[in-house]
């Protein structure tokens, strides 16, 4: 009844108010008598004018921007994971993406589409966006420095981090003397362009170098404590460096620019002695997510904004503002941590290439048409990295540092990035810069940027000391030894446990390593410590309960895949443990992951029949990382499949052929060590036919009686599946299982597939 009421009433409502607007409109034809409106022919080709219509819609400022952006974000993201796979900074690729939609490359070759895509009226829109992705971006490098750290490292960093400003601000100041005459922009003072070389010159790209220094585990080194500690100081110094040159070349002359340099050191006074202390106070009150509401969030977003409004009005540039409104914010790790989330994605994903794409086109490599432009980037280049390289380089020296050291912090400090590229386009926005200059200063922080990996990889090999994720603990190669990789705690507490049932009563000869590997991209460089509590602490307290010892390995990385097969590799570990990101039964059965699923027909029937869910062969990254694993490794791996395991006291492996003989070898430890109940199918008829594995069973009978039984009959039923704590099958076997699509898969416990 209520049905047919509520049909009729909508009925009354749509009719009635439709012919009310049929009927006002065609009144409202009489009004038009006397107003000149040209109406347009019946005959008109009603084709023609939609097409019109999308040229004009596509022509619109908006949708002009809408297209620049969803370019540039595909391009950026494709040119970051590219030379993230290379072993390179994503930055890099960013970068280079911008060079490569820009006159150099797209504009070069297809002039047309460049200048559909970024007609010049344009370009206005991308440079304001992309200065708010900016300030956005400084903001948060302003949060990830750690003040505290560099209070305690003060010493030595300080020194090593001047030297390497000084020494190649002098250096670009004198190379600026000697091109002046010629690449300088007509109308600007020599004071001008030497200060901005040599200011160019000595930028180091702080989140860059704290990237690869989380990439490649050296955070904990004294190492890598120095060379952060020495880009942060770097970085202060730098921008409060570049905020007097820029003051200097606003008000025109040394005398002129005090004025501005009073008012900004007042400005700092007043954000680090007024607002700073507010802050903290709002901060402490709202530390957590839930009280970091609305109107909190605008406080900050609000200081954040007059910051840079501020400095942009003294005359010292917005980037310094937010710069500094980040460097002035709650040192409360958490709170930096969620406000950051807020900002980031945003700021890096969306804005920022814009940034890279817009500073892109201002750089033209077709303008190096000649020999000697080339001679004066090349000198560009050798000028930077020996000002760079060598001067940090030698203050580590002189500071105490080994060679090895000495000449890493150097090539951590040589690194530009991004910072680079913000001090050029300011200079070229003030006019201080030609588009020449410009561009061989953006290839030499394209060249800086890219040798900082090579170059400590050569350092390295030259040292005789390659970086390796084993740790010490590590002894001879009598032990028996057992890496496991654990994505998360819960997986490294499962993980821990089939360990431990291999080996409880072989503590003295045997070692097992529990392994947490982060994504550089994941993990900011102030939150690693608290990451690293949270992903090892449970694994280390589920160790204590097992009691079983366990060395604990933490490190920050840009290919996961990689290091762990190499951690794996170089340890010469007996057995590598690894766990699948979505259960068996859940819906992600392994097929794919091992690469022979196209030979199964109608995999869409094998979904309803074992589980009832789709997506059964999904690929996705963790697939391809298990099957690169595979692939790679030395030794035996094992892939854990989860069913919520309890413990490892019932076990059921299934033999199909005689290359499954290895794993009564595993049968054997369980049982001398956990005291396993383990059942062994002869699904293939091979274990009483083969004498390798009747001996290997004969022997444990002798040792411990009742512990193994053969079960011939490979009807299983569900009960006796249900009993079953774990399976322990081949890698081959489980190939096999999968291709025959046995019912029994669906009553099975967790799963430990090895491949020997």
């Amino acid at each position: 009844m209520n049905n047919i009421k509520n049909s009729l009433f909508y009925v009354t409502i749509i009719g009635g108010f439709t012919a009310l607007i049929y009927w006002v409109i065609s009144k409202g034809v009489s009004l038009e008598v006397g107003r000149n409106i040209v109406k347009k022919s019946v005959e008109s080709n009603h084709w023609k004018d939609f097409l019109h219509s999308m040229v004009d819609n596509l022509q619109h400022p908006l949708a002009i921007l809408l297209a620049q952006i969803i370019t540039i974000i595909l391009v950026a993201r494709l040119f970051g994971w590219f030379f993230r796979k290379i072993g390179q900074p994503s930055v890099i690729g960013e970068m280079i993406a911008g060079i490569v939609l820009g006159p150099s490359l797209v504009g070069m070759y297809f002039p047309e589409f460049s200048a559909a895509l970024f007609p010049k009226e344009s370009l206005g829109n991308l440079q304001f966006l992309s200065q708010i992705g900016l300030i956005l971006f400084m903001f948060v490098i302003g949060m990830e420095l750690d003040l505290k750290v560099l209070k305690n490292k003060a010493h030595d960093a300080v020194v090593i981090s001047h030297a390497s400003i000084v020494i190649p601000f002098a250096l670009g100041l004198s190379l600026a003397y000697f091109i002046y005459e010629i690449y300088a922009p007509m109308g600007v003072e020599f004071s001008s362009f030497g200060l901005f070389m040599g200011i160019a010159m000595s930028i180091t790209a702080f989140p860059v170098l704290a990237r690869i220094v989380q990439e490649r585990g050296m955070q904990k080194t004294r190492l890598g404590t120095i060379a952060i500690t020495c880009a942060a100081a770097d970085d202060i110094t730098a921008w409060c460096i570049l905020a007097v040159v820029i003051a200097i070349v606003k008000a025109g002359s040394l005398a002129s620019s005090l004025y501005v340099i009073g008012m900004a050191i007042l400005y700092v006074i007043i954000m680090l002695k007024i607002v700073r202390p507010f802050l903290k106070r709002v901060g402490d009150l709202n530390a957590t997510r839930e009280s970091l509401n609305k109107p909190v969030v605008a406080i900050f977003f609000i200081t954040l904004l007059i910051s840079a409004y501020a400095s942009e009005l003294i005359g010292i540039h917005a980037l310094f503002g937010a710069f500094l409104a980040g460097a002035i914010m709650p040192e409360n790790n958490k709170f930096r941590n969620i406000f950051i989330e807020k900002v980031e994605d945003v700021s890096i994903i969306v804005l920022l290439p814009l940034f890279f794409v817009f500073t892109g086109l201002r750089t033209q490599i077709g303008l190096l048409n000649d020999p000697e432009l080339w001679k004066i980037t090349g000198l560009i280049i050798l000028v930077a990295v020996v000002g760079k390289f060598f001067g940090s380089a030698l203050a580590a020296k002189f500071m105490g540092q080994n060679w090895k050291d000495s000449l890493s912090i150097g090539a951590l400090m040589n690194t530009r990035g991004l910072m680079e590229l913000v001090v050029l386009n300011i200079g070229y926005d003030l006019g201080v810069l030609s588009t020449e200059i410009f561009t061989m200063m953006v290839i030499m922080a394209l060249v800086t940027t890219f040798m900082t990996g090579p170059a400590l990889d050569f350092i390295g090999f030259i040292f005789k000391d390659k970086a390796t994720a084993v740790p010490e603990e590590i002894g001879t190669k009598s032990k028996y030894k057992i890496l496991l990789s654990f994505a998360t705690p819960e997986k490294g507490k499962k993980l821990l446990q089939i360990a431990n049932s291999l080996v409880k009563k072989q503590a003295d000869n045997s070692i097992v390593t529990a392994m947490h590997l982060s994504l550089s991209t994941e993990v900011h460089s102030f939150d690693i410590k608290e990451h690293e509590r949270k992903m090892l602490i449970p694994v280390i307290e589920e160790s204590q309960r097992l009691n079983q010892n366990v060395v604990s390995l933490f490190k920050v990385t840009n290919d996961i895949d990689s290091d762990i097969i190499d951690t794996a590799n170089q340890g010469e570990y007996d057995l590598l443990l690894v766990g699948l990101g979505q259960s068996i039964f859940d819906g992600t059965l392994l097929g794919k992951i091992l690469g022979f699923t196209t030979r199964i027909v109608n995999p869409d029937r094998l979904i309803d029949k074992f589980t009832g869910k789709e997506g059964l062969f999904e690929n996705s990254p963790f697939d391809e990382r298990t099957r690169h694993i595979i692939a790679k490794s030395k030794m035996p791996v094992g892939i854990f499949i989860d069913k919520d395991l309890e413990e490892v006291n019932q076990v059921f492996i299934p033999v199909f052929n005689k290359e499954d003989a290895f794993l009564i070898d595993y049968a054997k430890k369980l049982i001398n060590n956990n005291g396993s109940q383990i059942t062994v199918l002869d699904a293939g008829g091979e274990v009483k036919n083969t004498r390798e594995i009747q001996e290997t069973i004969r022997s444990i009978e002798q040792i411990a009686p009742n512990h193994i039984m053969i079960m011939n009959d490979r009807t299983l039923k569900k009960e006796f599946l249900e009993s079953q704590d774990l399976m322990i099958i081949s890698l081959e076997s489980w190939k096999k299982l999968i291709e025959s699509q046995s019912i029994w898969l669906n009553n099975s416990p967790s799963v430990l597939i090895l491949k020997p």
